[in-house]
């Protein structure tokens, strides 16, 4: 058997390469939109992708199902719940799919989606005890999925969290302690709560360790794993919605256009977002009025997700020869509308001088000078509840950063605005989103909380 798991960090997100040696056949399951690397690994180890297995309709990611079906004519697999505009294979629930020796066995899942399902994976056709389960967003390393994403899409969280608790605790727990686990998604991901940083398991362990996989009633289960979850950005629904469509394919070649100085005003005065993906600092230095600060290093699409809508066309300004970056991360959320890129920003920049700005930033001590003047500033903190749990500035207001685009109108005008995540990365983003809405007094905390806290708070020798 060939088992081989890519993860991607900037969305948390798994997905996996299964093989019969022997036979040469090969199952690609969950994967992202950009295929070449799974490709380039199936044509090295001499093995024919036979089939796409999705295990649910992901909503943090568009998946690249169709891009490899294009590529290499392979089936598209789901469960027998889902339905799509493309044609697929509908995978019945103790369903066997035989790549030579090597086995995979469907099992119905519900739950984070009502057509999710997990893949058993045995290395020999006759073994009783799976090598592991691929288990899509049901059961996480130290989480499950939560269940709230389709309520409203008709399904409720609790009738959600109902069929989760029967997938989990009925059929997964079922399996052999010695099964590995190897989920959809790691730490960081919003499809859960308390995600681990580990990248596989076992049953066995998720039993002992996981608070959701312990014995405990229906009713018990519902509460707790609907309980404290964070907001999902806002795309989430897109892309679930747009993961059932025929859609357009991802053609990295062709995705965007260099643009001189001349071609970015067009593209503004056509109604383009800018979209600046430099770093904090270089923003903060000097960047073209309006445009929206999310820097690329770091979750970078999932933040650009939230603060802009698909259907935005946007102007990129990347650090130097990191356009294709840019735009393979972008297409990995369907967030194709790409006007171009500023070819070479730092030569660049200085034409369109009459239009750029700085960005006003704060220290921890400056802010605290001006809380204490005539004229307070409002301190909007950008953090998740679970973050603010740990302190907060006093009397400051708290929309955590996936919300804010769709609570923009309760930000007061009145005062000048500070604004504070954890360490000053996605403070940045929240203020030029706020300033591209009109506000024209608004700051970002240097080094976020944590700079507030040392200052208000220093540690005793």
């Amino acid at each position: 058997m060939i088992f081989s798991q890519y993860y991607l960090d900037c969305l948390s997100q798994a997905s996996y390469l299964i093989a019969d040696e022997t036979s040469g056949q090969a199952v690609i399951v969950d994967p992202r939109r950009d295929v070449d690397e799974y490709l380039a690994d199936a044509t090295a180890r001499g093995l024919t992708v036979v089939g796409v297995i999705n295990t649910h309709f992901h909503a943090d990611f568009l998946a690249g199902h169709l891009e490899l079906a294009d590529r290499t004519g392979a089936w598209i697999g789901y469960g027998q719940r889902a339905e799509t505009e493309y044609a697929i294979r509908k995978l019945a629930d103790g369903e066997r799919i035989e790549l030579g020796d090597v086995t995979l066995e469907i099992m119905e899942t519900p739950g984070h989606t009502p057509e999710s399902i997990s893949i058993l994976v045995f290395e020999h056709s006759d073994d009783t005890v799976p090598y592991g389960v691929l288990t899509g967003d049901a059961l996480f390393i130290g989480d499950v999925g939560r269940p709230d994403l389709l309520a409203s899409a008709g399904v409720t969280a609790e009738e959600l969290g109902a069929m989760l608790y029967d997938s989990v605790h009925r059929k997964l727990m079922g399996l052999p302690d010695e099964t590995l686990v190897f989920p959809a998604h790691g730490a960081g991901s919003a499809c859960g709560k308390n995600l681990s940083t580990e990248k596989q398991s076992t049953i066995g362990a998720q039993r002992r360790t996981n608070y959701a996989c312990q014995p405990m009633d229906q009713d018990t289960f519902v509460r707790i794993v609907t309980a404290g979850q964070s907001a999902a950005p806002a795309y989430f629904g897109h892309d679930a919605d747009l993961n059932r469509r025929e859609r357009g394919l991802f053609d990295r070649e062709n995705a965007a256009r260099p643009l001189c100085p001349e071609g970015f005003k067009e593209a503004r005065a056509a109604g383009a977002v800018v979209l600046d993906t430099r770093s904090p600092e270089d923003f903060g230095a000097g960047h073209v009025r309006g445009a929206v600060n999310v820097p690329l290093d770091g979750r970078f699409a999932e933040q650009a997700g939230t603060v802009l809508t698909p259907d935005s066309t946007i102007a990129i300004i990347a650090p130097q020869d990191r356009e294709d970056e840019v735009v393979t991360r972008l297409a990995r959320i369907g967030f194709d509308h790409i006007a171009g890129y500023l070819r070479n920003p730092a030569g660049a920049l200085p034409a369109l001088a009459d239009d750029l700005t700085p960005a006003s930033r704060l220290t921890a001590d400056q802010l605290r000078t001006a809380l204490a003047g005539e004229q307070p500033p409002t301190v909007l903190d950008v953090r998740t509840c679970g973050e603010r749990e740990g302190g907060a500035v006093e009397g400051s207001l708290h929309i955590a950063l996936a919300e804010l685009p769709a609570r923009l109108d309760e930000i007061p005008t009145d005062r000048p605005l500070v604004v504070h995540c954890a360490g000053g990365h996605r403070s940045s983003i929240a203020a030029s989103l706020l300033r591209r809405h009109g506000h024209t007094d608004v700051s970002d905390l240097l080094g976020g909380y944590g700079a507030w806290e040392a200052l208000t708070h220093p540690a005793q020798g």
